[in-house]
Formats: C-alpha cells, structure tokens, sequence
C-alpha cells in the first residue's frame, strides 16, 4: 500500500557561493535536497534520505529543511556534512569543486512505501552510496513511481562515458526523467538531446524532459514531443533553478493523480496537453528561483501570485 507521500534519496550539503568579486555567500543545498525543498514549499508531504554530519553545516541544513516542512532521515551521522563550492562568472552561471562523501544507511527509511521516490546526481553516482541508491530504487518500483535526474557533476563523476554507464543504469529503472541539455553535451557530446531522450524513452521510462535553461523545455511522452518554453526573468543566479523545476515536476504529476505505481500505465498513456500543462508550471517555478539568489524555490502562495 502506498502512502500520501514522497521520498527523495541523495545529498544534502552546504553551497558556499563565490561571486565574481570573491564575496561568498553560504547556502544549504544539495540536488536532491533542493527538490525535498521545493516539495515542501509547494505543501508535499515528503521525507529526505540522506547524511549529514553532526556538525554546525549539517544543524544549519536540518533547520533549513525542517523549515520547509521536510522530515530528515539519516540513520547514522555521516563524518562531516559536505561542502560545495559554486564560482559564479558575471551570467551568474555556477560551476562547482566538492569536498564530498556519500553513503546511505538503507534501514533509515522510516515510513511505508511513498507515491514517489527520487534520486540523482551525486547521491547516484558516488560510492558507497551509490549501490546502496540503486537497490532502494529496485525495491520501491513495486509501489512508487521512480523520478531520476541526473545533474552530472563532472568534478566528481570521472569521466562522462563511466558517468554514463551509471546514470543509465537508473534511467532504466525511471518512469520519469529530467535531464538538462547541459548534462547531455558533457555525456554524449553532439549527440541530438531530442534523440536522447527518445532513446531513454524507449527504454521505459513515460517521461523524459529535457530543460534547455532559456530556450524552455522538450518532453517525450505517450510517444509525443512536448516543447514548452521558459518564461523570461532578470537572473540573479541559475543555482538550484533544475533542482526546483523537478520538484515542480513530481508536484505536477501528483496533482494530475499519475504518481505510484499503480498509476504507472495512467502515467504512460497521459494526454499531452496534461503533460504539457504540467511543464508550463515547472518552467513558472524555475523562473522564480532564478530570479533570486542561492536555491531558493517558491511556496505555492508565491506561486499562485506569480500566476494572478
């Protein structure tokens, strides 16, 4: 039996942001905590699995995201909480250098099977963490839908053709996907993203959306090509932008009832103007955070005004 809820597996951390005149600025962040964030701020119940130290970066996360309505599971406190570092050029474009580790105690899931699980980027990616991830999905799929985005890290993923092979291994085991056209490039340089996300799509997966930062999104579903543009903003910065427009995703889908795994062929077979409707939303979202500082997604009350 499923539950009124959604699970997300995956790091959470602090960002320290450097802006090109060397100021710093410390944020909680973390991919797949951000979309735990963005869940809750649009009023999801939902729980994050993660590790954080016992430290004063981990007690700064846990409050941010306790704040944000997000129950915290862990198990066993990890040796210290991990640290990105974000170096913002004058687009406010990031890129990243971690100091990271990343396990998972399984057994720390404290609650029945979600409508969803998601994972990605490093929590994915990295070991030991990694393995233990890719189980926990395989056992979820009975009951939950399965949301994936990769957000390659390419500091820490070695080299896109190994990164690859591991991000494919959870592809296969998605019903949703959502990858940026930045991560294709850096896996499979010059390769047609529309392609792609055929191909993935093709290998089960219902939905595959492809987020192409200003130029908007394309989506494959029920064997459709969904394009959706963005909608234009000033950037303050472009950190946890992709992070906000999936959790607006899971968001979406649930309100239109295709979460679980019970709604798996309802998902498969959803209308178009449903999916693209859904995109519209998650692209509102994104445009929110972008336009202010650090990963900082909307609530649903910001949103709804956003809209009127």
């Amino acid at each position: 039996m499923t539950h009124n809820h959604a699970l997300v597996v995956g790091e959470a951390l602090v960002d320290v942001v450097v802006a090109p005149d060397g100021t710093t600025v410390t944020h909680p962040g973390g991919s797949p905590a951000n979309v735990a964030l963005g869940l809750g701020r649009l009023g999801r119940d939902v729980e994050l699995l993660t590790a954080l130290g016992d430290d004063a970066h981990g007690r700064l996360v846990r409050a941010h995201l306790e704040a944000s309505h997000v129950s915290v599971a862990g198990g066993t406190p990890a040796r210290q909480t991990s640290v990105a570092t974000a170096h913002l050029d004058a687009q406010g474009v990031a890129t990243y250098d971690f100091d990271l580790t990343w396990s998972l105690a399984p057994d720390a899931v404290t609650r029945p099977a979600p409508l969803a699980v998601h994972t990605g980027s490093i929590a994915a990616v990295l070991e030991p963490g990694g393995t233990d991830v890719k189980r926990l999905l395989r056992g979820a799929r009975a009951a939950s839908t399965i949301t994936y985005d990769p957000n390659a890290r390419p500091t820490l993923m070695g080299e896109p053709r190994t990164a690859l092979t591991h991000i494919e291994a959870f592809v296969h085991l998605a019903d949703v996907v959502k990858v940026s056209d930045e991560d294709l490039e850096w896996l499979m340089p010059g390769a047609d993203p529309l392609d792609v996300a055929r191909q993935w799509a093709a290998t089960g997966a219902a939905l595959v959306v492809v987020t192409r930062g200003p130029e908007g999104s394309v989506a494959v579903a029920s064997g459709a090509v969904i394009d959706v543009p963005s909608v234009r903003v000033e950037v303050a910065d472009t950190v946890g932008a992709g992070d906000s427009y999936m959790a607006g995703l899971i968001d979406g889908l649930w309100s239109a009832d295709l979460l679980g795994a019970h709604r798996r062929e309802a998902l498969a077979n959803a209308p178009e103007e449903t999916i693209a409707a859904v995109l519209a939303r998650c692209a509102r979202i994104a445009a929110i955070t972008v336009s202010r500082s650090g990963a900082n997604p909307p609530s649903s009350a910001e949103l709804e005004r956003a809209q009127a």
